[in-house]
């Protein structure tokens, strides 16, 4: 009886957590297409760019401001767990943006992006990057109100991190292959990663880059300016 009764409280344990967490994605979804219609109103493409810390991803937003040159009006929203390091990095390009300080938290969610967009006139720009926190986990299950989820892998991180992570290349509709300058130094087959992307998500878009070299940068920017809704 002490057996059955242990295994009762720990299941109706797990039906607790599963029903808050549900709960909590419901509201977050419901801030997310408040987003969403903002977004599509003053036909502003978004972008939702996450990967694990160290992967280049500020670095490829720099070398992407770099190409538009102001050509293309964007606003770019940091998530970090402390310090605004990588906001003031982007606004030495001349752009808005607006740091997102989670302190414990690991990933944004849609009610934050909510507020920093108080601080972005959308019917002045054309392109929104948020850059999330990095983190291949959490970021997974959040929409932010984006129009589509863009996860950066690193060489240097090996060519197993899709399986390792399979849900974030699941949502994920891009992937970029970033620091391929490395290669000859690191333990990563270019080849190998790819088809581990693809394994999991057929449909994914690949690019491959270098923020040292600005190898692909241009494949990429130039994919980016066809995403952008005419006005």
């Amino acid at each position: 009886m002490l057996l059955k009764s242990n295994l009762m409280i720990e299941k109706d344990f797990t039906m607790s957590v599963i029903t808050i967490e549900r709960k909590v994605l419901a509201k977050n979804d419901e801030i997310a297409g408040r987003n969403r219609e903002l977004f599509r109103k003053n036909n502003v493409f978004v972008f939702n760019l996450v990967s694990s810390p160290g992967s280049g991803k500020t670095s490829i937003l720099e070398r992407t401001l770099e190409y538009f040159n102001g050509k293309v009006k964007v606003a770019v929203i940091e998530g970090d767990v402390q310090t605004d390091f990588d906001a003031q990095r982007i606004a030495k390009h001349n752009v808005p943006a607006v740091q997102i300080v989670t302190r414990s938290s690991c990933h944004l969610d849609a009610s934050l992006i909510y507020d920093a967009l108080q601080n972005i006139d959308l019917k002045n720009i054309q392109l929104l990057v948020i850059e999330n926190v990095g983190n291949l986990v959490c970021p997974a299950n959040y929409d932010l109100g984006e129009a589509v989820k863009i996860v950066v892998a690193s060489t240097t991180e090996g060519d197993d991190k899709p399986l390792k992570y399979p849900e974030m290349f699941r949502n994920a509709s891009v992937i970029i292959i970033n620091k391929i300058d490395l290669l000859p130094y690191v333990n990563c087959n270019i080849t190998t990663l790819r088809n581990n992307a693809l394994r999991i998500n057929p449909r994914l878009i690949i690019f491959e880059t270098s923020c040292t070299t600005n190898a692909g940068i241009t494949d990429w920017c130039d994919w980016i300016v066809k995403q952008i809704p005419p006005r």
